[in-house]
């Protein structure tokens, strides 16, 4: 969500249950626009948070004008210091859906992968390294991950030029009530998957500026998406299943939408038993 309007995008999250301290809103105005003059970001969304066993981890991301290029991460143990993680790589990815447990809340934390992956840690090892993986390794990893199953936004609220590069769509003025109840209208914000499969026929009743991501109506396992309306029926609020604690908010007729994450970094691998 939008680092400029926390405070209100966090009070229409709130009916699930999380949120941060007035402390923390307040560290959170002040040191993220300076994350967003000191690294010349365009725009600098608050992710959420990944509550460890011994302390939190506070994420931030930061973007260029191109909205579809991948964006630059940061986390912060206190809302006030920000580090800039590295770029996730196929085998963090791979590592990391194979950890299993808590995090620690301690950023140099290694895990054993002699215990979580015996060949990752014989090649490690051939190679003169040493077969662990560090938290902040399986940080990275998380939120790369979290970010490709559940990062959403609505129909259109982003459009995409002949050039290939994808900006904010400067009409969209959001969906309508009938609209914004429906999993068709909100998209995947990650490369397409299963827009690649479509045949010319069911391609034909789609806007390549604004149909240019995957629909959350095809996600498995179907039933992986809650939708509610709050506040009176004035906010559309969608909760993933999957990832327990990403939770998304649009207006409707509004041009406010945003998603925030405040879990354990866990997911919910029980989901297709719990059906």
């Amino acid at each position: 969500m939008e680092a400029q309007s926390l405070p209100a995008a966090l009070a229409l999250v709130a009916g699930g249950g999380a949120g941060l301290s007035p402390e923390r809103r307040a560290a959170l105005g002040a040191s993220l626009p300076l994350v967003q003059r000191d690294y010349h970001f365009e725009r600098v969304w608050f992710w959420g948070c990944i509550q460890g066993v011994r302390g939190a981890y506070y994420i931030a991301e930061g973007l260029g004008p191109d909205r579809a290029a991948p964006r630059s991460r940061l986390y912060s143990l206190n809302c006030l210091d920000w580090s800039l993680l590295t770029p996730a790589t196929k085998e963090m990815l791979a590592l990391a859906e194979q950890v299993k447990g808590r995090f620690q809340g301690d950023p140099s934390f290694q895990y054993s992968l002699s215990e979580i992956n015996a060949e990752a840690a014989a090649r490690l090892m051939e190679s003169g390294k040493e077969p662990v993986m560090k938290e902040e390794a399986r940080l990275i990893a998380t939120v790369e991950l979290i970010d490709r199953a559940v990062g959403i936004v609505p129909r259109g609220a982003f459009v995409k030029t002949p050039l290939g590069s994808v900006h904010e769509n400067r009409h969209f003025e959001g969906l309508s009530l009938v609209e914004a109840k429906k999993l068709s209208s909100y998209f995947h914000f990650t490369e397409p998957v299963n827009l690649k499969n479509k045949t010319l026929l069911e391609k034909a009743d789609l806007d390549p500026s604004t149909d240019f991501l995957d629909s959350l109506e095809h996600d498995i396992p179907r039933g992986s998406w809650s939708i509610q309306l709050e506040k009176g029926g004035t906010v559309v609020v969608l909760r993933s299943l999957l990832w327990l604690g990403l939770t998304f908010y649009h207006v409707p007729m509004t041009k406010q939408f945003g998603y925030v994450y405040f879990g354990t970094g866990e997911k919910n691998l029980d989901l297709p038993f719990m059906l």
